[in-house]
């Protein structure tokens, strides 16, 4: 068949359950899709009923590669690359012959069902007709196929609408709400397993992501810091762009080391953060801080720690992973391309002047009496200052 008939159809999930927001949903939703293959040659893109179409209008279009990344746009549940024909039987009949040759010698198949969707109301057969004559078109002339509608080779699919889309796969993609749909949120982002997995989790979700990095040169290396901008580069593959804040913290947690009690230093260094991270969530829009925390995971991640460094700050913290094991973290993490980066040895800012017997039950009153031997507001506003911000693409 002309490759020019071959377009990608995309179907939209929760955004069918919205009603009178769906336009809003939508239009998210396009832009993202627009984003993700702008690179990839002239296409149009068109909307209808749950669907989503990428028509490319060029020759020059890649097509694999834009398959490969629509799957990345949150939003799409799946996609399929279709062959788009008018909606008479006759050129269904025609064409989904040509179709079923071509990949039955191809694949060497021998065993098929075909499945019929009837959005167009107004066509003349209804859907179990369609599958039913077209199941014996194709029979009569491709001897070597018989029927199977328990466990065939191939599912060829059908269906009807204002055109007609003929097709053989269905693309499972990333599901959940387009990116900026759901607000700012600003993810700490670390360098280990569990961060990631919690932004890209938010994104989920449709919130859109700026993230902080708190960096310890020379206890940490530069290559530490290399690994966290990668981290970002594969996060921004799920959205537009993200905006790296790149916050020194070998002050803060030298201050903290000569000062503080030993076993409070992982607590005490982490309500740094948070209050770091609040003040630049403020600035920048955001209105929430995610972390990759999980109960229990470490000492610094018992409900009471937790409960104390929530303490630190006022707005929302929300931890996408705290009611899951690190199995399946590492699950998520394998999936959406993250792992191998973050198993990297190059270890970021947790790990350094780590306590031997840190503190599982810290009580708050406690905690602020040892941190009124520091300059908070001093080493907080100095950090920030000296931010360095990076635009990840």
């Amino acid at each position: 068949m002309e490759n020019s008939n071959r377009i990608i159809l995309l179907r939209c999930g929760e955004l069918m359950l919205k009603g009178q927001n769906r336009k809003y949903f939508e239009d998210k939703l396009v832009r993202n899709i627009r984003h993700a293959i702008s690179d990839l040659g002239d296409a149009r893109i068109a909307t209808s009923r749950g669907r989503v179409f990428v028509e490319p209008e060029g020759a020059d279009f890649n097509f694999d590669k834009a398959l490969e990344r629509l799957t990345k746009v949150f939003g799409v549940v799946s996609i399929s690359p279709v062959y788009k024909i008018e909606s008479d039987f006759d050129a269904i009949k025609e064409h989904s012959l040509a179709m079923v040759k071509d990949s039955v010698a191809e694949k060497n198949l021998v065993t098929f069902k075909v499945e019929t969707k009837r959005a167009n109301k107004s066509f003349p057969l209804e859907s179990p007709e369609v599958s039913r004559d077209l199941g014996e078109h194709l029979l009569k002339n491709i001897p070597s196929l018989k029927v199977d509608v328990n466990n065939p080779s191939f599912i060829f699919y059908v269906e009807i609408r204002e055109h007609t889309y003929l097709y053989f796969e269905i693309i499972p993609a990333a599901g959940g709400l387009p990116v900026g749909t759901g607000e700012k949120t600003l993810l700490l982002l670390s360098g280990g397993i569990d961060s990631p997995v919690a932004g890209w989790m938010m994104l989920k979700r449709g919130v859109e992501l700026e993230v902080v990095h708190f960096y310890s040169y020379p206890y940490t290396s530069e290559r530490a810091l290399e690994k966290v901008v990668d981290l970002a580069k594969i996060l921004a593959q799920y959205c537009i762009s993200i905006k790296l804040h790149i916050v020194p913290f070998t002050k803060i947690q030298t201050e903290i080391n000569e000062k503080c009690p030993e076993n409070e230093l992982v607590l005490i260094m982490r309500r740094f953060m948070m209050k770091i991270a609040e003040k630049i969530a403020l600035s920048n829009g955001a209105l929430s801080l995610t972390t990759g925390e999980s109960i229990g995971q470490v000492a610094s991640q018992t409900m009471h720690s937790l409960s104390v460094t929530n303490a630190a700050v006022a707005i929302p913290v929300f931890r996408p992973l705290i009611g899951m094991d690190k199995n399946e973290v590492v699950s998520i993490a394998r999936k959406i391309g993250t792992f191998e980066t973050s198993i990297l040895p190059y270890e970021d800012c947790c790990t350094v002047f780590v306590p031997k017997h840190p503190k599982t039950k810290p009580i708050l009153s406690d905690i602020l009496k040892s941190e009124s031997v520091l300059d908070v507001s001093g080493l907080i506003d100095e950090a920030i200052k000296n931010t360095e911000i990076r635009e990840i693409n």
